[in-house]
């Protein structure tokens, strides 16, 4: 059966829905768990999660495609953006200002990664997508206006917020080059990375140490929040490209915002509501997009997560492996037409 279907975004929107739910129901919990502690250290414990999440969830080697040295440059930046300036600039920016703001705060994050894939992918903009993204930057900016002027917002905690989105938005922009590799492998790097370098600095600059009740809470949202909700963002990133997850993943902002309101939270209005309704249309237009047209494939040799029913790779095995498996192999030059998303096989420009 080809699964060249109707809405080839669909997978990678799911993907992305779930990277963002495990992450906005992440920041109110980091919130309540990391008072007192320092921003440092805060960051070291949710990346010490997020190393579990890769320890556990390694994939036999013929299934993916391993990480090669050539990586190397592009995890350290991924590592030093996303897994040390970002939690950073969160864990500081949630001590300084409430649970809703930071969460509705972090819709800026998918401006920032749609902008970076349009600049270093060329990925493409159809009137549908362009539309999403207006519609979930409305939303957040009614949101983030609604919390602000409400007069209880300390804007540099704000700010703070506001850095670490474009620091994510960076992280995100690179992670793009290894999202065919395996994503446990990615995972586990860029964890144990940050983790080690956020310790060294808690260390260095006298962070109190956490009791054991913080410390394992933090730990665990950084399992889920962190580490799982990477690997999600990864997959989905692989099945329909950087900018798309990006935006997808602005409704992050919108599920942090009700986990607040959970936990105690009751600064809910209609102005929230109406944010977070923009924000639904958004994701719905997305998981709905349909691109299609001729294109060409030019002749291509790379190594990924494959298997033999998607329309692109034809080649033969004897046996012919069940489900998906990993090797080199090469694209011979095609022409078709089908509905299609910029995955590593429709890098063409518009």
């Amino acid at each position: 059966m080809n699964r060249m279907n109707t809405w080839p975004a669909l997978r990678g929107g799911v993907l992305a829905l779930a990277a963002a739910a495990l992450f906005g129901l992440s920041t109110p919990l980091v919130q309540r768990f990391g008072v007192g502690l320092g921003a440092f250290t805060t960051a070291a414990l949710l990346y010490a999660g997020a190393t579990l999440v890769a320890l556990f969830s390694r994939r036999q080697a013929d299934q993916e495609a391993p990480l090669r040295r050539s990586d190397g440059g592009r995890l350290l930046a991924m590592a030093a953006f996303g897994a040390v300036l970002g939690p950073v600039a969160l864990a500081w920016g949630l001590q300084h200002t409430s649970g809703f703001s930071a969460s509705l705060m972090l819709t800026l994050e998918a401006l920032f990664t749609a902008v970076l894939a349009w600049r270093w992918y060329g990925e493409a903009m159809d009137k549908r997508i362009a539309t999403a993204m207006l519609i979930l930057l409305a939303g957040g900016l009614v949101l983030v206006v609604e919390q602000g002027s409400s007069g209880g917002t300390q804007m540099l905690g704000l700010l703070a917020v506001l850095l670490a989105t474009a620091a994510w938005g960076v992280d995100n922009a690179l992670s793009r080059g290894v999202a065919d590799r395996d994503p446990g492998q990615v995972v586990w790097v860029k964890a144990a990375l940050g983790a080690g370098a956020t310790g060294l600095l808690a260390w260095w600059w006298g962070d109190p140490l956490p009791d054991l009740g913080p410390a394992l809470a933090l730990v665990t949202i950084g399992v889920t929040g962190y580490g799982l909700s990477l690997r999600f963002y990864l997959l989905a990133q692989r099945a329909f490209g950087a900018a798309r997850t990006g935006s997808v993943f602005a409704f992050a902002p919108f599920i942090g915002a009700m986990g607040a309101f959970s936990l105690g939270e009751r600064a809910g209005s209609w102005g929230m509501l109406l944010g977070g309704g923009l924000m639904l249309v958004g994701v719905v237009l997305h998981l709905s997009e349909s691109h299609a047209h001729g294109h060409a494939h030019e002749a291509l040799s790379h190594e990924h997560a494959h298997t033999h029913d998607d329309g692109h790779h034809l080649h033969s095995h004897d046996p012919m492996p069940a489900g998906a498996h990993s090797h080199g192999h090469k694209h011979v030059a095609l022409e078709h037409e089908h509905a299609h998303v910029p995955d590593a096989h429709h890098t063409h420009r518009h």
